[in-house]
């Protein structure tokens, strides 16, 4: 299983809204791609939410190729929608994770 991880630091301004649109529109759109099984959304404890607070989503691929798929037909679309969304009000990094056990 490989888990593609994206980290987010919102503002406060957006952030109900943020998690609001994330939960019921983002999340669903790429599960919604048939790359990945499921997600989990994580709120980030212990770090500095000065700015804003800090989220995680886990996505879950059966493979990594199916990762891949998502990388090359979905990834660049739907990061712009968010971009067109949410502007320079968010900082996002991502990581890829393969479950051991």
């Amino acid at each position: 299983m490989i888990v593609y991880n994206v980290t987010t630091k919102v503002t406060e301004a957006i952030h109900n809204e943020w998690l609001q649109w994330m939960q019921q529109e983002h999340i669903p759109e790429i599960i919604a791609t048939g790359c990945f099984t499921h997600a989990t959304l994580l709120r980030l404890l212990e770090v500095d939410d000065t700015d804003g607070p800090t989220y995680a989503v886990q996505f879950f691929a059966e493979s990594k190729s199916l990762y891949n798929h998502y990388i090359e037909k979905f990834a660049t679309a739907l990061r712009q929608k968010v971009f067109d969304k949410w502007g320079n009000q968010f900082i996002s990094f991502r990581s890829l994770m393969q479950v051991i056990n």
